[in-house]
């Protein structure tokens, strides 16, 4: 029996950019040529990602795409997201390159993912392991949830920040008596991360002052901690 291996071959417009920024997350470069055509391959651990580069390329209009499954995806993006804090002082949440947040993903049967966009423009989507998780999150039923759900989908997975932003600014206007308050703040976090990608730092900063002024008791305070970390490296983007 052989064991077959892949690895994603990708563009970019410099391989030396390329390089730098896998090296922040703490890939290693295993091979680099400048002639006949200048290609540079990275690894971290079993992951492997090769790139070639293409003058003129414009990262914004990449197709570049590539699935990575892991075992253990809030290690990765620690990891990814320690690297980033180190290099930059932040972690990219806007432009190109950056980094979305490990959320469920309801196109992806309830796993958990997230994406680095890196400086050729290619999305390197990171999913959980389905075969090593328990039960999947199921779909949301309470409203807010339903359109955080769906605004995920938007972004996060086909790169549509702006219906992603409408989704959840219609479902914000629209209060209700029964809304849960913590998930009113990960929608107010998220619009904001989504305020940034649409280079709105102006709306960005008022979702999250807004997501700081929901009132919660200990318990909510408790459940609503990830959103807060989150807004609180968006608020570090901002200044």
């Amino acid at each position: 029996m052989t064991t077959e291996v892949t690895v994603p071959l990708l563009p970019c417009p410099s391989i030396d950019d390329i390089e730098s920024f896998y090296a922040v997350l703490g890939f290693s470069t295993t091979y680099k040529q400048r002639k006949p055509n200048a290609c540079v391959g990275l690894q971290r651990g079993d992951l492997n990602l090769q790139f070639f580069e293409i003058a003129g390329f414009d990262p914004a209009q990449s197709y570049g795409s590539c699935l990575v499954i892991t075992s253990d995806i809030a290690e990765l993006h620690r990891a990814f997201t320690t690297g980033m804090r180190a290099a930059y002082g932040k972690v990219l949440v806007s432009g190109i390159p950056r980094m979305t947040r490990p959320r469920v993903r309801k196109n992806a049967d309830g796993l958990g993912g997230f994406s680095v966009i890196d400086p050729g423009g290619n999305w390197i989507r990171v999913f959980e392991n389905a075969a090593t998780m328990p039960a999947p999150t199921p779909v949301p039923a309470e409203r807010l949830a339903k359109a955080l759900a769906n605004a995920v989908v938007l972004a996060d997975s086909k790169g549509d920040a702006g219906q992603a932003a409408r989704i959840l600014d219609s479902a914000l206007a629209r209060p209700q008596a029964g809304d849960d308050p913590v998930t009113h703040v990960e929608v107010l976090v998220y619009r904001a991360e989504l305020a940034m990608v649409l280079q709105d730092r102006e709306t960005a900063a008022q979702m999250v002052a807004r997501a700081e002024h929901i009132a919660l008791n200990a318990d909510e305070t408790r459940r609503a901690a990830p959103a807060f970390e989150i807004a609180a490296d968006l608020a570090a983007a901002l200044r």
